[in-house]
């Protein structure tokens, strides 16, 4: 009963203190961050030949309470960034700063500490579990690495978050292999929120799921966002997600963020005809209404990020592109609501996107077979 309440005092106590990170500044900053991965040639000599680069010069902010959705095509950097905040990856370029703290070179065990307020939840909840080790071995692997509790006191603290995470205790014993996707994901969960993170990385959680259980891991993520006060970067690309648990949404394309704006704004008036035209893809459940909408087509393919577009990156496939858009890069900069947008030419306000007429010539479609 002792070891209750003392756990009870310490988890209000955590959560006391992460409501004030670093007198008001944001709890994470990113500036600059940019990750590349070398190609290279030969066997004995190997050569550097050219760059992936996944994640190309990223600037965001996120508070203490704060849901910052990430999303973005598959292979835009989504979950490369995610990883590099976390210090999985170390960044090629770039600070990221956690609670006023530059994390960017962190080594041994200073590294580690910081590990106890950054976790992260991983995409897939059958390749992120150790299939040879107990429930109870996973959920408790912080606490003996970071020789927080051993013997029953750790036994007792993951019974009771596998209890918190709507886990049955009894199951502690169990190996993955005896869980459902769900349950395993709350598995998942457990371990990430075993130290008590004041920002915890959600890497695409619930896309592996059927969508009855998607529902039940997200209503789990709010619940516990409201009970320990904890922050989130959610990674997705499905967009009715995204909009249900965030905040802010920034919208990421080939390593780039292109739009970063209040989540409601950024549902109702995109300014980036990227955003735009992946909003129009977002399936409507009301027939009548999905009739109704323009579908905004995009002709060509994503580029390679080994080498990227000049200008803006998006120029190739933009409905709106200009000869300004292959020439500069544009700036993320705040736009007529104040969210920001990297974007020469903004949707304006009541502007179809499916009729604008681009300044430059576009990729035509590549035929399919038998067309």
């Amino acid at each position: 009963m002792s070891d209750n309440s003392d756990n009870s005092d310490a988890v209000s106590t955590d959560s006391t203190e992460a409501q004030t990170p670093g007198a008001g500044q944001p709890l994470l900053r990113v500036a600059g961050v940019k990750k590349y991965f070398p190609i290279t040639q030969g066997i004995i000599f190997q050569r550097e030949v050219g760059r992936v680069h996944a994640v190309d010069g990223v600037d965001f902010e996120v508070r203490q309470g704060e849901t910052l959705g990430v999303v973005g095509e598959t292979g835009c950097g989504k979950s490369t960034l995610g990883r590099v905040i976390c210090r999985l990856l170390d960044a090629t370029e770039g600070t990221i700063e956690f609670d006023g703290r530059d994390i960017t070179h962190l080594k041994g065990g200073e590294l580690r500490r910081f590990r106890r307020d950054v976790q992260m939840i991983f995409q897939d909840p059958y390749s992120s579990l150790n299939p040879r080790k107990r429930i109870g071995a996973i959920i408790g692997d912080p606490f003996e690495i970071h020789g927080i509790a051993d013997g029953k006191q750790r036994k007792l603290r993951v019974q009771e978050l596998m209890e918190v995470v709507g886990l049955n205790p009894e199951h502690y014993n169990r190996y993955p292999a005896e869980f459902s996707g769900g349950q395993r994901q709350r598995i998942g969960v457990a371990r990430a929120l075993a130290l008590r993170p004041k920002l915890i990385i959600c890497d695409e959680p619930v896309s592996a799921l059927d969508v009855s259980i998607q529902a039940q891991v997200i209503n789990l993520l709010e619940d516990l966002q409201n009970e320990f006060n904890l922050t989130y970067v959610f990674i997705a690309h499905d967009l009715s997600v995204v909009r249900h648990v965030s905040d802010r949404v920034a919208v990421m394309y080939l390593g780039k963020i292109v739009e970063l704006a209040d989540a409601k704004r950024l549902y109702t008036e995109p300014k980036h005809p990227y955003t735009g035209a992946l909003l129009s893809a977002v399936p409507v459940a009301d027939p009548d209404l999905s009739e109704q909408r323009e579908r905004v087509i995009l002709l060509g393919d994503v580029p390679s990020p080994i080498d990227p577009p000049s200008g803006c990156r998006f120029h190739p496939r933009c409905p709106k592109a200009q000869q300004k858009c292959v020439d500069e890069i544009p700036p993320l900069e705040p736009k007529i609501t104040g969210d920001l947008a990297a974007c020469h030419f903004p949707i304006e306000p009541g502007e179809n996107l499916a009729d604008a007429k681009p300044g430059i010539r576009q990729e035509q479609a590549v035929p399919t077979a038998g067309a």
